[in-house]
């Protein structure tokens, strides 16, 4: 009887000691496994900052085409509006040009008139006068871009000339068919854009 029972608390020892030796195998484990949790979280902090890096970079380069489009948009419209702004002024200056040829026109046929009937063309104060105010005129006109033409010995042309009469040549001697020969009004033009085409005679 005596010996069974100092047997049990052999027994009961062995199985301390077996909990105690799986207890200290099961330590190293769980301290292994730990800083390969601390390794992961960096990786993941470093995966959640390179998202960030990509959502930023995309809304920077949504941004940057915005301010593109808008400094493009805004570009096309400063040319639209120098561009409109050129065209009134020139359409303001050629309205006020017309209005102008008919004093013009009846200063150089007074100069003419007067010389023809006095015989003075250089010592007449009157004509003198007259000659200044169209000079001053026509200087004024040439400030702004408008200028006179007179298309003498060239080729008729239907967009610069309106042909008043047609004279016939003679075979030897004769301007060409379709040339200019003789200049009643000259024309006015404001740099490409015809004012008033020139009234001339053209050769048959």
């Amino acid at each position: 009887m005596s010996e069974s029972k100092q047997t049990i608390p052999v027994n009961g020892n062995a199985d301390a000691a077996e909990e105690q030796s799986s207890a200290a195998e099961a330590a190293p484990e769980a301290e292994a496994g730990a800083p390969e949790a601390e390794a992961a979280a960096p990786e993941a902090e470093l995966q959640v900052d390179l998202d960030e890096l990509g959502k930023l970079a995309a809304k920077r380069d949504e941004y940057l085409a915005l301010a593109q489009r808008t400094q493009a948009d805004f570009e096309n419209y400063r040319k639209r509006v120098a561009r409109e702004s050129a065209l009134a002024q020139e359409r303001g200056v050629a309205k006020l040009a017309k209005e102008l040829l008919p004093a013009i026109d009846n200063l150089e046929r007074a100069i003419v008139e007067v010389a023809l009937a006095t015989g003075e063309t250089d010592k007449d104060p009157l004509l003198g006068g007259v000659r200044l105010v169209l000079s001053e005129l026509t200087a004024a006109l040439a400030r702004v871009g408008v200028e006179s033409f007179s298309p003498a010995g060239e080729a008729f042309d239907p967009s610069l000339h309106e042909a008043m009469a047609t004279v016939p040549q003679p075979p030897e001697g004769g301007a060409p068919s379709g040339e200019v020969v003789e200049v009643y009004q000259p024309g006015y033009r404001l740099g490409e854009s015809v004012i008033r085409p020139a009234r001339v005679v053209v050769a048959a």
